[in-house]
């Protein structure tokens, strides 16, 4: 028999769960409590219930375990890089940023990813599996507990693309900001996808303003194919009128994550056409320099390239940042990390 992993339910799923099993409605948000504002991770050690409750759960049920592997400290910042290591010998990633308004935590979704992005490590091996809510929460509850910390932000923007798993996202999300348990503003929660359109429509029709961040990286679809397989499924001009859409629902700015590679999509011809692309957007333009990984023949653009960009987008009233490197020295790109340490444990 297949045991439930309790960690990965909402309140009223547990709560519903408990009755199911002939328990009191009440012992669902004690065991909520217990998992996702204590943090615990041992049924055997819930002492509110008694014996024979934590012996029924535990013989029906689980709370999902997750181990740091291996972490990576910064010399330069507080970045700390995470391997976790999973139940099933799977090691997934995961990064813990400091800055001025607190902790934020990126974290993954899937184990690898099926998205074929040319310049991404995470998705060269493919997609092993989704993960669950629960291990998804494990991620910033190993953190905190590790570091000592309270996450105030979190960014869905680690291996795997996010609506690609879209149910157990959904479930993740009501969870972290369940105020019985993590308490997480919606507002301090980033989902950043490459563009599945449909997914786009029905995040949009959950209602949660969450931000949504989508991972553009040139304004013409025959180089956006070459680079994102995706394009080939959902035309720019199809993501962006799900962005108008999403907004529209849940009156929250887009995020557009835009990577700056060397030759690709960085020239004026580039700018002129994003700017055509956004302008009856409300977005924030992120640049991001690549990172570059060896089976991407291709470099980061030049910084004065990167200036220019932000310099001209910021001219057009189109807000324009570039992406603050934290942890340099630790910050392979997405996926590397975990590529290099997966053969250590198999």
């Amino acid at each position: 028999m297949t045991k439930i992993e309790l960690n990965s339910l909402t309140l009223e799923e547990l709560e519903k769960y408990m009755f199911i099993i002939g328990e009191k409605k009440y012992r669902g948000e004690q065991l909520f409590r217990y998992i996702h504002d204590n943090q615990g991770n041992e049924i055997l050690d819930i002492t509110v219930f008694s014996k024979g409750l934590r012996d029924k759960l535990e013989r029906l049920g689980k709370i999902s375990q997750m181990e740091v592997f291996k972490r990576f400290d910064s010399k330069l910042d507080s970045t700390k890089k995470y391997l976790f290591l999973l139940e099933d010998n799977n090691i997934i990633e995961g990064v813990a940023m400091e800055y001025e308004h607190g902790w934020t935590a990126c974290i993954s979704t899937q184990v690898g990813c099926r998205m074929g992005c040319a310049f991404c490590a995470s998705t060269k091996e493919g997609l092993v599996r989704n993960l669950s809510a629960g291990e998804m929460a494990n991620q910033i509850y190993t953190m905190e507990k590790d570091l000592n910390i309270r996450i105030n932000n979190i960014v869905l923007m680690g291996s795997g693309e996010p609506l690609d798993n879209y149910e157990n996202i959904l479930k993740f999300i009501k969870i972290i900001h369940d105020e019985k348990g993590h308490n997480t503003s919606y507002r301090n929660i980033t989902l950043s996808t490459c563009g599945i359109v449909p997914k786009i429509y029905a995040l949009a029709d959950e209602g949660l303003p969450i931000t949504l961040s989508i991972s553009l990286h040139s304004p013409f679809d025959e180089i956006r194919k070459k680079i994102m397989p995706i394009g080939s499924k959902y035309t720019i001009e199809n993501i962006i009128k799900a962005c108008k859409y999403y907004h529209d629902r849940t009156s929250r700015r887009i995020t557009i994550e835009y990577t700056l590679i060397e030759g690709v999509n960085d020239s004026l011809e580039d700018i002129n056409q994003l700017k055509e692309v956004l302008h009856n957007l409300n977005c924030h333009v992120n640049l991001i320099p690549l990172n570059p990984i060896k089976e991407f023949d291709k470099v980061r653009s030049s910084n004065s390239n990167i200036n220019r960009f932000k310099r001209e987008l910021n001219k057009s009233n189109i807000s324009t940042t570039i992406r603050k490197e934290m942890g340099g020295d630790i910050n392979a790109a997405c996926g590397q990390l975990r590529r290099r340490y997966t053969g250590d444990i198999r």
